[in-house]
């Protein structure tokens, strides 16, 4: 199983919509996905006490990371940078166990025109921190607002040949990579 992470919980935002569409290739890809939707996050999660006691409800999320074979994350670029409820969701991953050894791959999106390049890079280096192994293709959609049509698919269709391509990709380089979940950590 992959894991498709929309990597903020702000309402109605490009970030779910880009990724239920990585979702979408995946699933036609023939792969099984379990989606994470940061939007759904336990609000007491949010409390100091969570560092040592994370809530029953987080339980689900820390669940499927550590299930998914692969993690492919959506991150939009916010101040230069990625969310801090995404920051903070991985905080709360157990370690070293949940992103230990694990395949990640990035598509960033921002409403500028870089396609969140720098969000991307520094959140692999979190990853890399927590010895992920990082997919070397990423995809970068610039002017999110404009590069969605109505249907939640890409306007240009280089785009949307570029990121089947790499979300492909990524479930080849998880299978190549052989590392099943439970030989972890």
């Amino acid at each position: 199983m992959l894991a498709v992470i929309a990597g903020t919980n702000r309402p109605g935002s490009k970030t779910l919509t880009v990724a239920r569409l990585v979702q979408k290739i995946l699933v036609d890809n023939g792969d099984e996905v379990a989606f994470i939707d940061l939007a759904a996050l336990p609000p007491d999660l949010m409390a100091g006490t969570s560092y040592a006691d994370k809530p029953d409800g987080f339980e689900v999320f820390q669940d499927v990371v550590l299930a998914a074979r692969g993690i492919l994350t959506v991150v939009p670029e916010y101040n230069g940078s990625f969310p801090g409820i995404l920051k903070y969701f991985i905080d709360m991953l157990r370690f070293p166990e949940s992103l230990h050894e694990k395949p990640a791959g990035f598509v960033g999106i921002s409403s500028g025109r870089w396609g969140a390049i720098r969000a991307v890079e520094q959140l692999e280096m979190v990853f890399q921190y927590r010895h992920a192994h990082l997919y070397g293709r990423r995809v970068f959609i610039p002017a999110v607002g404009s590069a969605i049509d109505e249907t939640g698919n890409l306007v240009d269709p280089d785009l949307g040949q570029r990121l089947h391509n790499m979300v492909c990709g990524f479930s080849v380089f998880c299978e190549r990579l052989g590392v099943e979940p439970e030989n972890l950590g």
